[in-house]
């Protein structure tokens, strides 16, 4: 079972920016990771707020790829990724870590990391992969955290 050890309900903080310069906005987030269909999915349900476009949520949902230890992912997100899901792939990690990745926009890159190695937390980091041919001087190549959201046990 993935993430198994997250089952629950986690509340905390979230923190978001578009471009790497620009400082974390701080949000209330909430989080709740479940299983469905028979153990077989782990459901990552989220919620945070953009500082001027209000409350938000996404939803992750996890489960095993084709290769072992493969990871396959679907996500949505009401400011970030809609209105249609994005496919990821990746992999679990030790202890309950999961991490995924996905390309979009002609080459732009998008990773997920689901780190729960501390039972007491469970940190979200989404990361914006700015490709070397579109780099500029407010968004240099490679990856940047986006969100990072840190809950604890509700």
């Amino acid at each position: 079972m993935i993430l198994a050890d997250a089952i629950g309900a986690w509340a905390g903080t979230n923190g978001f920016r578009m471009l790497p310069a620009d400082p974390f906005a701080e949000s209330p987030a909430t989080m709740t990771v479940a299983t469905a269909a028979g153990g077989h999915l782990t459901t990552v349900s989220y919620s945070w707020a953009h500082p001027d476009d209000g409350p938000q949520d996404g939803l992750l949902v996890l489960g095993v790829g084709e290769q072992p230890g493969s990871l396959v992912a679907w996500w949505g997100d009401s400011w970030h990724q809609q209105p249609g899901p994005m496919t990821l792939t990746g992999d679990a990690g030790p202890g309950a870590t999961v991490t995924l990745a996905a390309q979009y926009a002609g080459g732009w890159g998008w990773r997920v990391t689901l780190d729960g190695t501390d039972p007491a937390t469970l940190r979200l980091r989404m990361e914006n992969v700015v490709p070397a041919d579109q780099a500029g001087p407010a968004a240099p190549s490679g990856p940047y955290p986006v969100m990072v959201t840190d809950v604890r046990r509700a």
